[in-house]
């Protein structure tokens, strides 16, 4: 449990959680299986939840081109936790896919428990807004 932790430390838009806080975070995280192929997300339609592979890989195209490959440690979807908007892109399974993820339905209430994780979450939107407005 305490690698997810760290890789949930890694995630920009928890970077300012406490170690604590992502225990208990990591806690509500369910384990999501996906055969190889199958469509994880679809770039331009709406999102609901935020994953980190745990075994396997997966590809990320937008606009009908790859851009990268995720592995073990890697993840997406972390905005979607708070903006139910349009997927940025489309991710499949290039193999079977064992992730643990959470949707913004589960996050909401625990960030309503726990209060002292929507500042760390304000000020890492907040950061990461500046950086695109100045376009770093």
């Amino acid at each position: 449990m305490a690698e997810m932790e760290d890789t949930l430390a890694r995630v920009p838009l928890f970077s300012g959680v406490k170690p604590k806080e992502l225990k208990k975070l990591s806690k509500r995280m369910t384990e999501r299986s996906f055969n190889e192929g199958d469509e994880v997300t679809r770039e331009g339609e709406s999102g609901i939840g935020f994953f980190v592979i745990e075994e396997g890989n997966a590809t990320v195209s937008v606009h009908g081109d790859i851009v990268r490959t995720l592995g073990p440690g890697e993840h997406f979807g972390e905005v979607a936790l708070i903006d139910s908007g349009p997927r940025s892109a489309t991710i499949v399974a290039g193999t079977d896919l064992r992730c643990r993820g959470m949707s913004a339905w589960e996050f909401k209430p625990f960030v309503e428990e726990h209060p002292e994780v929507a500042w760390a979450l304000l000020e890492s939107l907040v950061g990461r807004l500046r950086a695109a407005e100045s376009g770093g």
